[in-house]
């Protein structure tokens, strides 16, 4: 039988590494704290229920702060999962220890961490509370990553953001790179550490000038960051807004900067790459005008002829302009899942709006599993020699019928090669107009003057 002073508190949140919390069954029980409870405990119980002139008459009376129950648990673990910070705050001043750790190591910070009390976490590091390991974390300095980057030779005094929340510019060793920054909630969010090994893993294996260069990563210390070339000119999503559609021979040269790093990535051995999540914001532009492939997020590696089912494929607002439906229908699904949004993306360069732009975003992957596509409104002689064909196969509802990009790779060259000997035919053309015209012009001239004769001046000029 359990004495008052061996008592396990059970209200509320429970620790975040405690196994009933990982297995979701989180403990709420409902107790009636009466008088004659020891006072350790009605400590606990006021922290749960943010009571201050409870805590402060108990540790008046010579409660002692830093109360540990059966599962080591404090009363400012017990405030930092129920989100209470004036508590917090207070059993702080009164002297609570701001890192004790419970039978299952878990401290307060990490309990504020996994509940996602963010003011709560400020306020404990502000108190000086340890930051946790990286879940990359190694003991033996032997294992530390050769890519691994020592966080203090990022230089963020210039920062600025590139992309909503998740990439800044930083300086490291005289140039500038992108920092792609990992948020809190990675620790306590196993799907989040798996996608950056994933995303890790996939970086190292790529070398290509069509696809973003990694350089190395931050994996030892919080918080974590992946590190790549920084490409100052913007992504195309950006260029798109500002430029409206494009000429057919520009076109034409980004869709073939595309298809070339999407090939490279398909064609990686011995898993293709598929980057699921293809679309303008995550096609970068360099300083030569070329285009390269970004952002392995929600990237994954695939036994190639073979095809990945998933319980449920989750895509941001803008990401569902371009999702392929097997994808959004979570089908079994390939590499063609990409060649599909390829073809919206070339689409959308040469009509000068995103698909659909009517639509709301969470309309469009429901007109996509309906067999619908976006509307051809740009005159037909931007889809010349064959475009507009192409588009329509690698959009097609059935996956096996879209193109591989090395096939749509010598289908544009070959459509940018009719555009060339066109566009040099047009140019000899009124070339040999203008100096028709111009000797046209000399003969008038010379018959105003002498209309008997034409002078050999004339000629030679």
């Amino acid at each position: 039988m359990e004495t008052k002073a061996t008592t396990r508190f059970t209200l509320g949140k429970q620790s975040s590494l405690a196994p009933e919390v990982r297995d979701g069954l989180e403990v709420d029980e409902e107790l009636e704290v009466a008088e004659t409870i020891d006072p350790t405990f009605r400590l606990m119980c006021s922290a749960n229920e943010g009571d201050l002139e409870g805590i402060v008459e108990l540790l008046d009376s010579g409660t002692d702060v830093n109360f540990r129950d059966v599962d080591g648990r404090t009363a400012l673990h017990v405030a930092a999962c129920q989100r209470r910070v004036d508590v917090v705050e207070l059993l702080l001043q009164r002297g609570a220890k701001v890192d004790p750790k419970d039978r299952w190591e878990s401290t307060p910070l990490a309990d504020a961490l996994y509940y996602k009390n963010h003011d709560i976490v400020k306020l404990l590091e502000k108190h000086g509370a340890k930051p946790l390991m990286a879940p990359m974390h190694v003991q033996n300095a032997r294992e530390v990553p050769e890519y691994e980057i020592d966080p203090t030779e990022l230089d963020f005094t210039k920062s600025v953001n590139i992309t909503k929340g998740t990439f800044r510019s930083a300086s490291w060793h005289g140039i500038q790179v992108a920092v792609k920054i990992f948020g809190e909630d990675v620790f306590t969010d196993d799907d989040k550490v798996r996608a950056f090994r994933d995303e890790l893993a996939l970086l190292q294996k790529i070398r290509h000038p069509n696809v973003v260069q990694f350089l190395g990563a931050v994996t030892q210390s919080n918080p974590m960051m992946i590190v790549t070339e920084y490409l100052p000119k913007g992504d195309l999503h950006v260029f798109l807004e500002g430029k409206g559609a494009l000429k057919p021979m520009t076109a034409i040269k980004f869709a073939l900067d595309i298809s070339r790093g999407m090939s490279y990535l398909h064609e990686n051995k011995p898993e293709a790459i598929i980057h699921r999540d293809l679309k303008p914001s995550n096609i970068l532009r360099d300083d030569s005008g070329h285009l390269k492939v970004a952002d392995f997020g929600v990237s994954k590696l695939l036994n190639v002829a073979n095809t990945i089912k998933e319980e449920k494929v989750t895509c941001s607002l803008e990401a569902r302009r371009y999702v392929a439906p097997e994808l959004f229908k979570n089908e079994e699904y390939d590499t063609k899942v990409d060649v599909f949004s390829f073809a919206l993306i070339l689409q959308e360069m040469i009509e000068g709006c995103p698909p659909f732009s009517s639509k709301p975003e969470n309309k469009v992957p429901n007109a996509y599993a309906e067999n619908k596509r976006p509307p051809f409104r740009a005159p037909a002689k931007r889809y010349a020699h064959g475009l507009k064909e192409l588009i329509e196969e690698c959009w097609s509802e059935k996956p096996a019928k879209r193109p591989t990009f090395r096939v749509i790779i010598c289908r544009l060259e070959a459509i940018r090669n009719h555009l060339v000997h066109n566009s040099r035919w047009k140019v000899r053309v009124i070339r040999s107009l203008r100096c028709f015209q111009n000797f046209e012009a000399i003969l008038k001239k010379d018959r105003s003057d002498d209309p008997s004769s034409i002078s050999s001046r004339s000629f030679i000029e």
